[in-house]
């Protein structure tokens, strides 16, 4: 632990007992830092608060009096943030930051920067002096009171000790999440019954009042940043929390590496899992109730533990009902490709497939296809692994393999249901691909997934499950693989011109590449400086018209297939993205890092 830079000063002599005690006293009446108050009484010098502080945390010092910051570099940080972190942005070079500080040690300032900015974070120190004057004058609206900085250092103390009885509030809850100091562990409401989980001392572990305050300030700051996935992962010296926003990672904070296991027991109890269980993997839910300007809501958290080499690792997917998007013409279909992908589900009979990678919106699309043809007069059917959001008027089956409820046995059991439409979660094998094409041909609709690159190749991965082409040909009507892109942000987005060559080479006609001007986000505190806010779908359906038939019984290649649906107006997934960007929707290097020519 580092030694008080008042026994530093007294050890090299540079201040006696008595001034010493002058400053604390100082310090006591005003507030601020010890150094702060020994410089302002005149005891030492600022130079020397600053070589000191240099050699206590082991990292280089500045003299911010003789730096001069590029304005580009000081808008990277808002006014709020550096005052109240004492810090200010110095230099940047590629993807680090280099920021003074008075505390290199506050690792919440740090990892908060860090998420706001995307930049790897490099801190120097300097005095408090320096600080305060250097933000003064390149934040020239912020005033700092002395009650200001008098509380954000007492914060800071409050959040780098540790008591006898367990970490401060501020220890576990401000680390990058300071906009929620206040929540209070009533605030969010589990609504399943947690009395009949025994309690054993991981149990308790869990429900300390510390810990508790943690997890629902994690739960609560996923919601408000639009997190999709927390990923809580445990390493052999710290342990890691992330939040996946809008496709992306973000490290968000590392809390101490004690509590690690009380974590994992506290939203194992949440989700009703069995804390004692360490070696095996286990899924749960959590559902919790919360108010959202002055509103009740309720969200899901699908919870996941996978045993690592250091510990559980625990993932949760966050299923927002307010946030899935029923709408299919604001998903971003194209308007020749709604049409297509609308008259398939249409249709009384055959087989509509879409296909992705994991996290590509597959769901989603599923959903809003069920959505459009959900009516009185419809019996639908859902097998899922899992049932992601509860749909009013579908009859929803929840995939269990342990008790051999697959895909496969809810499908045939559907068959004597008197379904209309049948919704197929993924079709993983060949038993699943083989009743779904039956069905598909005896007047049902039949939606479902695969994991296939893009939509012609659909065709060979279904023929390489087992299933005959002519099954195919008759029974799949259309395929739409899809994928995900981030959208610029529409409160910085500003024009970013690329040289027409490198349009072209990224799939532009060369006629368009002269009149096509990309866009992308300046970066706000809307987008957490990121220029991105929310994602677009990426679509490419393919119909399979008579001739694609034809080549489907003849064992035609997926490139000869995909030639063919290009040749009948199929818009691809490069195409698809190329026409967002031209209409300013996303980035070019997000179109290009998420498809192939």
């Amino acid at each position: 632990m580092p030694v008080r830079i008042g026994e530093l000063l007294l050890k090299e002599k540079r201040i006696t007992p008595d001034q010493l005690q002058q400053a604390l006293k100082h310090q006591k009446a005003s507030g601020g830092k010890l150094g702060f108050n020994l410089v302002k009484l005149g005891f030492v010098k600022d130079e020397e608060i600053t070589a000191l502080l240099s050699k206590q945390y082991g990292v280089p010092s500045i003299n911010l009096t003789q730096f001069e910051i590029d304005p580009a570099v000081v808008k990277l940080i808002p006014a709020d943030t550096a005052q109240k972190y004492q810090i200010v942005p110095l230099s940047r070079a590629g993807a680090t930051l280099t920021i003074a500080m008075t505390d290199p040690t506050n690792v919440f300032a740090m990892d908060d920067i860090k998420f706001m900015t995307g930049y790897n974070v490099e801190p120097v120190v300097a005095s408090e002096a320096a600080v305060i004057e250097a933000i003064q004058k390149y934040y020239p609206a912020t005033t700092i009171s002395r009650t200001a900085s008098s509380a954000t250092a007492s914060g800071r103390t409050a959040a780098s000790v540790t008591t006898a009885s367990g970490p401060s509030t501020l220890e576990l809850a401000t680390r990058g999440l300071e906009e929620l100091q206040s929540l209070e562990a009533g605030d969010v409401e589990v609504l399943e019954d947690l009395e009949e989980i025994s309690a054993d001392a991981l149990a308790r572990q869990g429900e300390e009042a510390p810990v508790v305050r943690l997890v629902n300030v994690v739960l609560m700051s996923a919601i408000q940043k639009g997190a999709s996935d927390i990923h809580i992962e445990p390493y052999e010296k710290e342990l890691r929390i992330r939040y996946r926003i809008d496709g992306i990672l973000y490290n968000i904070m590392n809390p101490p590496l004690k509590f690690r296991d009380a974590i994992t027991s506290r939203l194992k109890i949440m989700a009703k899992l069995d804390i004692s269980e360490k070696r095996l993997p286990q899924d749960g839910r959590i559902k919790i109730r919360f108010s959202e300007s002055g509103i009740p809501k309720e969200i899901d958290f699908r919870v996941s533990s996978l045993p690592t080499l250091f510990g559980e690792k625990v993932v949760m997917r966050l299923l927002d009902k307010d946030k899935l998007m029923l709408d299919m013409t604001k998903l971003g279909f194209e308007s020749e490709s709604l049409v297509k992908f609308e008259a398939a589900i249409l249709r009384p009979w055959g087989m509509v497939l879409v296909t992705g990678p994991t996290g590509s919106g597959k769901t989603n699309t599923l959903y809003s296809s069920i959505s459009k043809i959900n009516t009185p007069e419809t019996n639908i059917m859902t097998a899922e692994d899992p049932v992601e959001f509860n749909l009013a008027g579908v009859n929803q089956v929840q995939v269990k393999e342990s008790i051999g409820l697959n895909f496969a046995a809810a499908l045939r059991s559907f068959l004597r249901q008197d379904p209309n439409i049948i919704l197929v979660g993924e079709i993983r094998d060949f038993e699943t691909a083989e009743i779904a094409v039956k069905a598909a041909l005896r007047g049902h609709l039949v939606l479902s997934t695969l994991h296939t690159n893009d939509a012609p190749s659909t065709v060979s991965r279904l023929m390489n499950m087992g299933i005959e082409p002519f099954l195919v040909a008759s029974s799949v009507h259309l395929i739409c693989a899809q994928r995900l892109v981030r959208r610029v942000c529409s409160n910085c987005q500003e024009p970013n011109p690329v040289p027409p060559p490198a349009l072209v080479q990224a799939g532009f006609l060369p006629e368009d590449a002269h009149t096509v001007t990309p866009m992308k986000g300046r970066g706000c505190d809307r987008c957490n400086m990121t220029g991105h806010k929310g994602r677009v779908g990426l679509y490419e359906v393919m119909e399979v018209s008579e001739e694609l038939r034809e080549l489907i019984l003849v064992g035609a290649s997926g490139l000869e297939l995909r030639r063919k649906a290009v040749d009948e107006g199929m818009i691809t997934l490069r195409q698809s993205g190329l026409r967002k960007v031209k209409g300013g929707m996303t980035t070019l290097e997000e179109v290009v890092r998420e498809t192939v020519k």
